[in-house]
């Protein structure tokens, strides 16, 4: 289960968003103002902070600072009263990941809380290199090497690659690497990404030992 950090100072707000988030699976420890939200960080381990912006001690721009100092990997999402852009600003430039303006959806703020571990899940999964049979795959340059020969990847040929190796010896959905590289599911995402599943092979075919499995209507395996 992740673990949040909620940084509110109003007590009837931060009580509801805690009961809720709780309910939706989630650890949530909850702290009333900015100086306690650093101590607490600082003291426990959180996989996402939810900053209100208007604090008393530190409001959340101050406390979103230390906390990358100490932390950069860690995601933020911002709670405020404000909607200005020039505030939005600030707080994209302090380091969040996303914002809410008050009054709080609290479904809406559950799908924000979901899509961000899932941006930062996935940025932490992202290793200098993969070792796919025979071949030496490094998703941050787009490169595939085999013995001496060098593959330069395109950007979608990548990240379907370095998808499927997060996962290796297990099904990948279709509908994962869709939504995750087109955002959607037609007919024709799904042809495209046909085209460079074939393309992919055809690079790994030198070495016969290194296969990407299609599992009719459901997805594929990277064996190897």
């Amino acid at each position: 289960m992740n673990r949040i950090l909620l940084v509110e100072d109003d007590q009837n707000l931060g009580y509801i968003l805690k009961e809720y988030l709780q309910m939706n699976d989630l650890i949530v420890e909850w702290v009333k103002d900015g100086e306690e939200g650093i101590k607490v960080f600082e003291s426990s381990k959180f996989d996402l902070c939810i900053l209100d912006i208007m604090m008393p001690k530190k409001d959340g721009f101050e406390v979103a600072r230390d906390i990358k100092a100490k932390s950069p990997e860690i995601p933020l999402i911002f709670l405020t009263a404000k909607s200005l852009k020039i505030d939005k600003l600030k707080g994209f430039k302090a380091g969040c990941d996303d914002y809410i303006v008050k009054p709080v959806d609290e479904e809406e703020l559950i799908a924000r809380i979901h899509a961000v571990l899932r941006r930062s899940n996935n940025l932490r999964q992202v290793k200098d290199s993969y070792q796919i049979g025979k071949f030496s795959f490094d998703p941050k340059n787009q490169k595939l090497s085999i013995d001496q020969n060098l593959i330069q990847l395109t950007q979608k040929e990548s990240k379907i690659l370095h998808i499927l190796c997060i996962s290796a010896g297990e099904l990948v959905e279709s509908d994962h690497i869709l939504k995750e590289l087109w955002g959607q599911n037609d007919y024709f995402k799904r042809r495209s990404m046909d085209v460079f599943i074939s393309k992919l092979r055809k690079y790994l075919s030198a070495d016969p030992s290194v296969q990407i499995t299609n599992v009719h209507g459901k997805g594929y395996i990277l064996e190897g």
